[in-house]
């Protein structure tokens, strides 16, 4: 990668580096690192087609696959990249390069807040980690497509189109879930390879609206929020995917604490830092969360006072396996997270625990019943029945994510 495109993650991860050190000088064992490999080969053998993304697996453990426009459509890629940026072998940059390009048309659409997801874990990971400074362009636009869904009454970007909530009647005609936190990633970068302050702006309106409306006085988070479009009042509050609404649902928890460290880290304002390190610490001091600090899909689960609003017993639920993906996502935001803050020690020694939990056997994906994803027992969303206990793309990702930023911390 050139100096001139050097991302700001880089320069961010570089300072951070200089300033932590670590005692584990493996972050992965060889043995490891193969079993990661041959996952990939495995998934590579029979997905050739890069429209045809690989996702999970089904019951009977085959490949499950999505198409271009699922929001889950950049992690494969994304996933690629971080092979190529941990081995150096030249076989993942290409197939990153293939999967990558095959989501071209996704700058241009903007049906809905994923395109960060989509288009930064895949063409911003090609930038970062092969030059690829034909991308800049595309995320540009992406940046413009994604502009396209903030809205100045409301002061925040919209996630979803209408829908209704759970109970068939209330209607969201403008709900931002905390997920979209995540896509401000790509409205930052854009800023910086365009020189236009208006996606950074955006990025930073969103965020100080969302610590406003989305977390609790603990430091928890409504996973919906929907808004009046006329006057940006709140009009409710609610889960999607969650336990209960007003329960702390895992994923949503970690992809809020990511959001605003990479807030700090584009704009060393104090009040995205402090409120990160707030975050982490309701996550990391919570009474439910395990010894091994993989967390329930939901951290108020194990909570007799919730009850769900949809139409399952709760007593089925309390015993769901965690959610690795909440765990890998907080993992590798610790990691940043520790060279920022003066509470360091902590965040890196529960990210160094949480990592060394995800890259046991009790989740590594070892056995004949999945043999395309690193993770095993991961959550898509238990309301809709979708993606109980099973391999997830994403958390693939952000474990990679996570090793990647262990190993420049043990290099250093």
């Amino acid at each position: 990668m050139t100096k001139k495109y050097l991302t700001v993650l880089g320069i961010g991860l570089a300072i951070f580096f200089a300033g932590c050190s670590t005692d584990k000088e493996q972050v992965v064992t060889p043995e490891q690192m193969n079993f990661i490999k041959s996952q990939f080969d495995n998934t590579l053998a029979i997905a050739q087609d890069p429209t045809k993304i690989p996702r999970t697996t089904l019951e009977d453990g085959s490949l499950k696959t999505v198409g271009i426009y699922n929001w889950t459509s950049g992690f494969y890629a994304g996933n690629l990249w971080y092979m190529y940026a941990l081995t150096g072998e030249e076989r993942w940059k290409d197939e990153a390069i293939k999967w990558t390009e095959a989501l071209d048309t996704i700058q241009y659409w903007s049906g809905n807040h994923d395109v960060g997801f989509m288009m930064y874990c895949s063409y911003g990971n090609g930038l970062k980690f092969a030059g690829k400074t034909e991308y800049k362009d595309i995320l540009v636009q992406t940046a413009k497509s994604l502009s396209k869904r903030y809205d100045e009454n409301t002061k925040v970007i919209k996630s979803w189109n209408y829908r209704k909530a759970w109970d068939g009647k209330t209607e969201w005609f403008f709900p931002v879930i905390i997920d979209n936190m995540m896509n401000l990633e790509l409205m930052f970068e854009a800023s910086l390879l365009s020189g236009d302050d208006s996606f950074k702006k955006i990025a930073i309106q969103h965020a100080e609206t969302t610590m406003e409306h989305h977390y609790r006085d603990d430091f928890s988070s409504y996973h919906v929020v929907d808004y009046d479009t006329i006057n940006g009042n709140v009009l409710d509050k609610a889960t999607c995917q969650g336990f209960t609404d007003a329960s702390a649902w895992a994923r949503g928890q970690a992809w809020g604490f990511y959001g605003y460290v990479l807030c700090y880290r584009y704009t060393k304002d104090p009040k995205f830092l402090d409120f990160a390190e707030n975050i982490a610490n309701y996550m990391l001091d919570h009474p439910n969360l395990p010894e091994d600090l993989v967390p329930f899909w939901d951290y108020n689960v194990p909570d007799e006072g919730f009850v769900p609003e949809w139409d399952y017993n709760a007593a089925d639920f309390r015993e769901i396996p965690r959610d690795a993906s909440a765990a890998a996502i907080t993992c590798s935001a610790l990691y940043e997270l520790a060279g920022y803050s003066k509470q360091k020690d902590k965040f890196l020694t529960a990210a160094d625990q949480m990592l060394g939990s995800l890259l046991s056997p009790a989740y590594m994906a070892y056995g004949e019943e999945n043999k395309y994803f690193i993770l095993n027992h991961s959550v898509g969303s238990i309301p809709h029945g979708a993606e109980i206990d099973v391999p997830l793309v994403y958390a693939d990702y952000y474990l990679l994510e996570a090793i990647y930023r262990a190993k420049a911390l043990s290099k250093n």
